[in-house]
C-alpha cells in the first residue's frame, strides 16, 4: 500500500515552485492536498482571486494529485490528525516569521502520529505574493469584485470597510497593510459614502449630488481598486427609481447598496433627534426592498437595510421589529443598524437579541461614535462587518487646513515640508507613473 504524503496550499496562482514540490511529493507516495479554505486564507492574506471550488478543479487535476482534501485552519494540526499522513512536505522557508511556530507545532503533530516531516528547498526567483500583486495590477473583472462581498463574509469573523471618495483614497483601501502577530491586517472593501461624497463637493449631505454625479465619481476609485464596494444610497428614492439604481450598480460590479429607512429630506443620522427624523412603515420600506430585489440579475448582489429606529429616538424593540420584517417579508440580504449613542449599549443589546431569533442574516455596523469598542467586540456580538464611514476625509481635512495655515503665516511653503509627501513621493504613489529623478 503506497504510503500517504499531505501537502498544504492555496494554489490560487499556479507556479513552478508548486510543481516541482507536488512532484518531490510523489516520489515518497501519494499526494494528498490540503486546500486552504477562503476562511483560512483570510485570516492571514488577502481572499484569493479564485474561490474554493475553481481552486479544487485545478489541483485535483495536476498529475501526481490523488486527493484534496479541505484545510480551514492555516495550521496543519487538525488536519494532520485526521487523516494521520506518513509524510507531510513544506518547503523550507517557513523556517523564519510566524510560519516557524506552525512548523513546530507540525514536527511535534508528526511524531505523535509517526510521521515525517519533509523539507524541500525553496524555489529560487518565485514569490507568490508578488506574483498576486503583478496579476492585481491588472484590475478586475464587475463580476469578480461583487461576488467578493459574499464569499469575505463567509469566510472571516468581521469584513473591515473603509470609505472612500475619490481614486486616492481607494488605492490607500486597497494597498494599506500592517502585519500583526504574523497576520496581515488590511481592508477588505470599500464604502462609498454620500457624507463624503457631497462634503468633498462643498455641498450639504441631503442627497443634493445625484446618482449619476456620484457614480462618475466612484468610477476612479473602481479603475485603480479591485476590492469589493459597498454604495450608500440613502433612503433609495422612490421605488420606481431605486429599481434602476440596483441595476445600475449591478451592472458596475458594486457588491451591495445600504438603503435607510427614513422618509422626507435626509437629515445626516447623526444629528439624531436634533433633526427631524420620520421614519416610512414597515410596509412601506419592504416594499422597496423587495422592488429592488425583484430587479436585480444576479444571486450576488445584496441590498441591506439600514434600522434607523435608534437614531431616531425610538426603541430597540422596534429596531428589532423593523429589522425582522425587512429580511423576513422584503427579502434583505443584511441589516444595518446605527446609533449615535456613544456607550454602543443599544448596539449590542439589538445584535444579541436579534441574533437569537436569526442567525444567519448578516449585521452591518457603522462605530463611528462608539469608537472605543474593538472590531473583536463587535464580531462577539454578531456583527459581520463594520464600516468606517467618513475616516478618510475627516483625517484630509485637518491635514489640508494645518499645510495652508502654515503657508499664511510664514509667507512660503517651507515650514510645510514636513507636514507633505515629498514631489518625487506623490509622483511614484501612482502606479504606471514615470519614475523621476527629482
Amino acid at each position: 500500500m503506497a504510503k500517504k504524503v499531505y501537502l498544504g496550499m492555496i494554489a490560487d496562482i499556479m507556479h513552478p515552485g508548486l510543481i516541482n514540490i507536488i512532484n518531490e511529493g510523489c516520489k515518497y507516495g501519494d499526494v494528498m492536498i490540503g486546500l486552504y479554505t477562503d476562511k483560512a486564507i483570510a485570516t492571514y492574506k488577502r481572499l484569493p482571486v479564485l474561490t474554493y471550488d475553481q481552486r479544487k478543479a485545478i489541483v485535483e487535476n495536476i498529475k501526481g494529485v490523488t486527493e484534496v482534501v479541505p484545510q480551514d485552519d492555516w495550521n496543519y494540526v487538525e488536519n494532520l490528525r485526521k487523516y494521520r499522513p506518513d509524510y507531510i512536505i513544506h518547503g523550507d522557508d517557513w523556517k523564519e516569521g510566524f510560519m516557524k511556530k506552525i512548523r513546530a507545532e507540525v514536527f511535534e503533530v508528526m511524531k505523535e502520529i509517526g510521521g515525517e516531516v519533509i523539507e524541500i528547498p525553496y524555489t529560487q526567483g518565485i514569490n507568490s505574493s508578488q506574483l498576486a500583486e503583478e496579476i492585481e495590477s491588472f484590475g478586475t473583472t464587475p463580476e469578480i469584485r461583487m461576488k467578493r462581498l459574499r464569499r469575505l463574509i463567509d469566510a472571516k469573523p468581521i469584513v473591515r470597510i473603509l470609505e472612500s471618495h475619490c481614486g486616492l483614497t481607494g488605492l490607500i483601501a486597497e494597498k494599506i497593510s500592517v502585519e500583526v502577530k504574523g497576520q496581515a491586517r488590511q481592508f477588505d472593501g470599500i464604502w462609498s459614502s454620500s457624507l463624503t461624497d457631497s462634503t468633498s463637493k462643498g455641498k450639504p449631505d441631503i442627497e443634493a449630488v445625484d446618482l449619476t454625479t456620484r457614480l462618475h465619481d466612484l468610477n476612479d476609485t473602481l479603475e485603480v481598486t479591485t476590492k469589493p464596494v459597498i454604495f450608500d444610497g440613502d433612503t433609495g428614492g422612490k421605488i420606481e427609481h431605486f429599481v434602476f439604481t440596483v441595476r445600475t450598480l449591478e451592472r458596475l460590479g458594486i457588491s451591495a447598496v445600504i438603503i435607510e429607512d427614513k422618509v422626507g429630506l435626509k437629515q445626516n443620522s447623526l444629528f439624531g433627534t436634533d433633526a427631524v427624523q420620520t421614519l416610512d412603515s414597515i410596509e412601506g420600506f419592504c416594499n422597496k426592498i423587495r422592488a429592488g430585489k425583484e430587479a436585480q440579475i444576479t444571486d450576488e448582489f445584496m441590498i441591506i437595510s439600514r434600522i434607523e429606529s435608534l437614531i431616531a429616538g425610538k426603541s430597540v424593540d422596534d429596531a428589532l421589529k423593523r429589522a425582522l420584517a425587512y429580511v423576513k417579508d422584503g427579502g434583505a440580504d443584511g441589516i444595518m443598524i446605527h446609533s449615535k449613542d456613544k456607550s454602543g449599549k443599544d448596539i449590542k443589546e439589538f445584535c444579541l437579541r436579534f441574533r437569537e431569533q436569526d442567525k444567519e442574516t448578516p449585521i452591518v455596523a457603522v462605530p463611528t461614535t462608539y469608537n472605543h469598542i474593538t472590531e473583536t467586540e463587535l464580531a462577539s456580538w454578531g456583527i459581520n462587518v463594520v464600516i468606517y464611514a467618513n475616516h478618510m476625509l475627516r483625517s484630509a481635512y485637518p491635514a489640508m487646513v494645518k499645510c495652508a495655515t502654515s503657508i499664511l503665516k510664514h509667507e512660503r511653503s517651507y515650514e510645510a515640508n514636513t507636514l507633505c509627501m515629498s514631489v518625487k513621493e506623490i509622483l511614484n504613489l501612482i502606479p504606471g507613473t514615470k519614475k523621476t529623478k527629482l
